[in-house]
């Protein structure tokens, strides 16, 4: 009879549903003493916890001669040291009717980006006030995240009454001053309730010292708020997280549940190819079941081979999200560095991963006020509406709708630093997508001029856009030269592009020959090349004979002569003969006509920027380097 007892206890406690929820509030407002007495009047602490906890409270409390009930929460040595909750503490309690998860959130403004970590799976929010000091900036700014997140239960604490000398006319003016807030955000249900963390005051009991508040203790209004419909079932989203391949005879596809509700035999269509099929078999923690709904994670099994990877979606063909590459997104910034609207991040949307940037800011919101204000890129935890444009289509549905599968986070493609989430309001039309081409872009365009500065480039790339001309005969060493030196800058993450004779000559300029003129009008397409590839930031190594003094000026002169910097190897026609004997003597047999330093002069450039010798490759190297660094060029 005992047993059966425990049994009927023990299924009576799974069945109770779970409430996860989030304290929030600025700083010393007491989130995490709340919480502390919350578990301690609720009988939910142990012995050796309360043992403990009174030791501690001695030793590193912050409550006087009272036990400090948030040291229960504040475990990392700085939070205990400095009375405040630096990250995000999660405590599990359960009462008779229900279980809970409690999410303890910084205060401090710096930690906003935490409140948004501890708030993106919570039902309900308790943001706390100090009746001391009334409805704040972070009150504020905790109750717009709270609307932004989809939060739909917020319950205002106001805390600290006993040292308001339990104060009727201090609570309900502190709650006048929340609801003018409140009543521009769409938060369906605000409780408001008169506490004391400290003394115990309406947290689990009703408190005698406020016989004017005729509401419910915070607890009994936790157990008793109803928060089930807040989930999303209408919708089947299963993002494809693992493709499980055990062995030829299974292949499954592992997940969690974002939204709906999946049976065995639906019909589903995987995205985007579009293909559909049946499901098969659905198995969870414990084997086969009929059916699966948020957030249990199964894997899938279809009657049909479907090519399905990460990232891809299975959903009921006729239920269909958005497919989009362009939308409008509420965005809170978390990165100190401000936002740099010419960065390509990653964006991650459930288990998808692909590029993305900020196409326009629509406007960014004050806290106090609510009101829209100048579309500046954002600082710090400022908070506004974008226009995001990725790079491959993601399957989303508006956030109002339908939370897991509306909501992404930003990532920095250096750091890897999550620098911002966002909250997808709609897809938006290609015809209304904002251009990022004004009347002075519009007139550089005509012009063909590039909209992108060369300061911008050089500060990109860390170096400038040259050409190193590098001249001399056939056999002087002048390609072992260039090739060698584009490895090294390479090395050095500077981008480079080397251009030679027998490469332009076997494409660009097949039709010309090695007389004067055709050898004038294949330098002079050289050059010009070279003006482009310097124009956009780009190192650019030529290795020609270029054996007209002449024509050498002519190059100068198109690509620019403050970009133009000539490097002469320092070989005679016996040395370079040594090198290419074959090519010398297939000249000296008439087989072979127009060859510089046998059949015409080959003029020695009068002021060459650095003369190198074909004996001294690393010298060569490290020589020109050096030229590049002095010239500000790297």
């Amino acid at each position: 009879m005992k047993d059966l007892n425990i049994q009927q206890f023990l299924d009576q406690d799974q069945k109770k549903d779970l409430l996860r929820l989030l304290t929030a509030g600025s700083v010393d407002d007491g989130k995490s003493t709340l919480i502390g007495r919350l578990l301690f009047d609720s009988k939910k602490l142990y012995e050796d916890q309360l043992d403990a906890l009174e030791r501690d409270s001695k030793r590193e409390g912050h409550a006087g001669e009272d036990i400090d009930y948030a040291l229960l929460l504040d475990g990392l040595k700085a939070e205990r040291e400095q009375g405040i909750t630096i990250d995000v503490a999660y405590r599990y309690f359960a009462t008779s009717k229900r279980k809970f998860i409690i999410a303890d959130t910084p205060g401090h403004e710096q930690y906003t980006r935490n409140m948004i970590t501890g708030g993106s799976t919570a039902s309900l929010a308790i943001l706390l006030v100090d009746a001391r000091k009334g409805v704040i900036t972070q009150t504020r700014r905790h109750t717009f995240l709270a609307s932004l997140l989809g939060i739909k239960h917020v319950i205002l604490a106001v805390n600290k009454m006993d040292l308001m000398d339990y104060s009727e006319d201090v609570y309900y003016r502190i709650c006048n001053d929340y609801k003018a807030f409140t009543t521009q955000l769409s938060i369906p249900d605000i409780t408001l309730i008169p506490v004391s963390a400290l003394k115990g005051d309406n947290v689990v009991e009703k408190s005698h010292h406020m016989p004017w508040y005729n509401g419910k203790s915070l607890l009994e209004h936790l157990e008793t708020m109803h928060v089930s419909s807040d989930r999303n079932f209408d919708d089947f989203r299963f993002p494809v997280q693992v493709v499980n391949r055990p062995d030829i005879h299974f292949r499954g596809f592992a997940g969690t549940v974002a939204s709906g509700v999946v049976h065995r035999g639906d019909t589903v269509m995987a995205l985007p190819s579009g293909k559909t099929s049946t499901i098969n078999r659905i198995i969870g923690s414990n084997g086969d079941q009929d059916y699966a709904f948020p957030p249990q994670a199964i894997t899938l099994t279809l009657n049909d081979e479907i090519d399905i990877s990460r990232g891809e979606m299975i959903i009921h063909p006729d239920n269909m999200p958005r497919i989009e590459r362009h939308f409008e997104a509420n965005l809170v910034w978390m990165d100190e560095n401000k936002m740099d609207l010419r960065t390509s991040f990653y964006l991650k949307h459930n288990t998808r991963v692909t590029k993305a940037r900020i196409d326009a800011i629509r406007h960014k919101v004050n806290i106090n006020t609510l009101e829209k204000i100048a579309a500046d890129p954002f600082q710090l935890n400022e908070i506004g509406r974008v226009v995001v444009t990725t790079a491959t289509p993601l399957f989303f549905d508006p956030y109002s709708r339908n939370h897991q599968n509306g909501a992404f986070i930003l990532i920095d493609p250096v750091t890897h630093f999550t620098c911002a989430v966002g909250m997808i309001i709609d897809k938006l039309d290609s015809t209304v997508l904002p251009s990022r081409i004004t009347d002075i872009d519009k007139e550089k365009i005509g012009n063909g001029v590039s909209l992108i500065p060369q300061t911008e480039r050089r500060e990109k790339y860390g170096q400038r856009g040259i050409t190193l001309w590098i001249t001399g005969l056939h056999g002087s060493g002048k390609n072992n030269l260039a090739y060698q030196l584009e490895r090294e800058l390479f090395d050095r993450g500077k981008i480079v592009v080397l251009l030679d004779g027998s490469t332009i000559r076997s494409g660009l300029s097949r039709e010309l020959d090695h007389s004067p003129a055709d050898r004038a009008e294949h330098l002079r397409r050289v050059a010009h090349m070279a003006r482009i590839l310097n124009d956009q930031g780009i190192i650019t190594l030529c290795s020609f004979i270029s054996p007209r003094e002449n024509i050498r000026d002519q190059v100068a002169a198109i690509i620019g002569k403050e970009r133009f910097h000539i490097i002469y190897m320092d070989a005679d026609v016996e040395q370079s003969r040594k090198a290419r004997p074959e090519l010398y003597q297939l000249a000296g047999e008439g087989k072979i006509d127009d060859l510089p330093g046998i059949h015409s002069q080959y003029e020695i450039p009068k002021h060459p920027d650095l003369v190198c010798r074909p004996d001294e490759d690393s010298e060569n190297r490290k020589k020109i380097v050096t030229f590049l660094e002095k010239k500000d060029v790297i």
